[in-house]
């Protein structure tokens, strides 16, 4: 019977050790290039692209210096990328693109408060967004010809991961550029249409530009928008999202 027994918890020990070794591992966060130089490197001052949509729509010019938009195209190609599929879910849009994503509290620490983003938006003409915090999920994207960016799509708010440093919903997306045509990158304009309809006569066309940051509403007040195709070159892209604390 002592044998017995001893069988049954070598068996007991054997599925416990399996059953961990079978549970998913998170990949592990990348030792992100540093911040050279210091961040900011001029007066970071919200703009809007669009008269009459300073609430929807924001744009921060030279928010990261071309040379470190350079040294983190380099540093980003070495990470594992996958090249997103061409059918989408049921109610999502069509993305063709390569990506990498990690839910990392501490590199969105620092792109929150080492860059000037904490403080501009601190500024009197975009208050209601003083009290956001950067999401910690981070997505890069790289999108190249012959691949699509985003098909027309609304983007709907999130709540935080359970990691993530601020507890709350995401409200505002980030997109910061990292290439632009001064990079060979042809196309790739990010484009909204305010009345929820495909028209060129309305859309609000914004152009890749070496170091700017795209900010732009999400949920009830987003906007319809999509990413036109790339046709030529790369467009390396950085995104992540604002969270409102609850």
């Amino acid at each position: 019977m002592g044998k017995d027994k001893s069988t049954k918890q070598s068996t007991a020990n054997k599925r416990a050790h399996q059953s961990s070794a079978g549970q998913p591992v998170a990949p592990a966060t990348p030792n992100w290039a540093p911040f050279k130089p210091p961040l900011p490197v001029t007066d970071l001052m919200l703009t809007s692209p669009a008269p009459g949509f300073e609430n929807t729509i924001a744009t921060i010019h030279n928010f990261w210096p071309k040379s470190l938009c350079r040294d983190y195209v380099t540093f980003l190609r070495t990470l594992p990328l996958t090249t997103t599929p061409g059918r989408p879910k049921r109610g999502e849009a069509v993305r063709q693109n390569d990506r990498y994503q990690v839910n990392d509290p501490a590199f969105s620490q620092n792109l929150w408060l080492e860059t000037g983003l904490k403080d501009a938006l601190r500024d009197d003409s975009v208050r209601h967004l003083c009290e956001a915090s950067y999401s910690s999920n981070i997505r890069t994207k790289l999108i190249h010809k012959p691949l699509d960016d985003d098909s027309q799509h609304v983007t709907l708010p999130s709540a935080t991961e359970p990691s993530g440093t601020v507890s709350g919903k995401t409200t505002w997306t980030l997109l910061l550029y990292l290439t632009s045509s001064a990079e060979g990158c042809i196309g790739g304009e990010t484009v909204f249409y305010p009345h929820d309809r495909k028209s060129e006569k309305e859309a609000i066309v914004i152009a890749p530009e070496t170091g700017m940051l795209l900010l732009h509403k999400h949920g009830d007040d987003c906007l319809l928008h999509e990413g036109r195709e790339v046709k030529a070159g790369e467009k390396w892209i950085l995104r992540s999202d604002l969270v409102i604390p609850k």
